[in-house]
């Protein structure tokens, strides 16, 4: 009785069976399936491998949101290299809440020689390009977030040469925390002040002829310091033509959350505009020498995500290749094997001749001929 079931059983599951199996006695294999099937499997590998390379790869996410951090407070990173002597500039940050950071809480100041050795020349010169490219092409941003703390650091180099020369210049670098605000942080001739009305700064003491506010910007970021990360005013310079001359760089700073597979920061990306103008009060043209970088924050947060093709999608992906070309090239191969039939067929009716009549003594006619030659003789 069990053995009766298991028979039945046996038989309802074959007849259930979606790929019957054909004996190889019934199996015809031509030359022109051959070459379909040849090609149909070079298809297959050749989209397996781009494929596989699509899954190895990353992309980013970006997710938008309003930015509710309201109390914590703000890091600037700052490289900058002005062509006046330490004693003569000052640096400092006023917000509009009339708070001022000292700069001697962070900030250094460095004498140093303002044209670049050889080898910073070329450093700042690969910057630049870099910089270019990514004006034109906005998908590096993405290798960039990706490649960072594994690619080399873009900071300004030492100098190689022992350069006898007195030094001309000043470099100030460090950092400052200030309120998440807008603010304004300027170098500008003499050391800052307090005032009850904001702040001064000393310039009296130094003679105007001394000014010069020629300037390259070796590094500017808000946040944490992401090393890799190129930012918008990295390896920008700046010749001034006049003594009285204002630089100006109005900057938005967008907070950005950075997740990927080997980091995770809170940094801050931003756009900036430049302009440049000659203090002329007797043009109308008013204001200090100096170089100011007014910032303001914008209220959305962007949220950068590495992420990743999961194995499920790029196995599902890989059966729908593989069973897509086995469908397409089944039917081509099929409708191509029927059109060649029909042109064959057309071709040896066309060389059949038309069938002639045999007439009798008694009037009637036979149509029944053989349809071809007989070529022997």
């Amino acid at each position: 009785m069990r053995r009766l079931n298991r028979k039945k059983t046996l038989n309802l599951v074959k007849e259930l069976d979606a790929f019957p199996k054909v004996p190889d006695s019934y199996v015809e294999t031509s030359a022109s399936g051959g070459t379909v099937s040849l090609i149909a499997f070079t298809t297959m590998a050749l989209l397996t491998i781009m494929e596989f390379s699509v899954y190895q790869d990353t992309w980013m996410k970006y997710e938008y949101e309003v930015d509710k951090d309201f109390s914590s407070k703000l890091r600037i990173n700052i490289d900058i290299t002005v062509a006046m002597k330490c004693q003569y500039v000052g640096a400092d940050v006023l917000d509009l809440a009339e708070t001022m950071v000292a700069s001697a809480d962070g900030l250094v100041y460095e004498p140093v020689i303002f044209d670049l050795s050889p080898q910073q020349k070329e450093w700042q010169r690969m910057l630049q390009v870099i910089q270019s490219r990514l004006q034109e092409e906005h998908s590096l941003q993405d290798v960039i977030f990706k490649s960072a703390f594994k690619s080399a650091s873009t900071a300004l180099p030492p100098r190689e040469d022992d350069s006898s020369q007195p030094p001309d210049a000043c470099r100030i670098r460090g950092h400052l925390y200030v309120n998440k605000v807008a603010g304004n942080f300027h170098i500008t001739v003499g050391k800052a002040i307090p005032h009850p009305r904001g702040h001064a700064h000393l310039a009296a003491l130094v003679n105007h002829d001394s000014y010069n506010f020629s300037h390259r910007i070796d590094h500017l970021s808000f946040g944490e310091l992401v090393p890799g990360i190129i930012n918008p005013l990295d390896g920008t310079e700046k010749i001034a033509v006049d003594h009285n001359q204002m630089f100006q760089y109005f900057i938005t700073v967008v907070p950005t959350k950075l997740h990927t597979y080997k980091i995770s920061a809170d940094t801050h990306q931003f756009s900036v505009t430049e302009r440049e103008r000659i203090i002329n009060h007797a043009a109308g043209s008013h204001g200090v020498s100096g170089i100011f970088m007014k910032y303001d924050l914008s209220s959305l947060m962007v949220t950068v995500t590495e992420e990743h093709m999961p194995f499920w999608q790029f196995f599902v992906r890989l059966c729908g290749i593989v069973g897509g070309i086995f469908s397409t090239t089944g039917m081509l191969h099929g409708i191509g094997k029927f059109i060649v039939e029909i042109i064959y067929c057309r071709f040896r009716v066309g060389s059949y001749k038309p069938i002639s009549s045999v007439s009798f003594e008694d009037g009637h006619t036979d149509n029944h001929v053989p349809l071809l030659e007989n070529n022997t003789h």
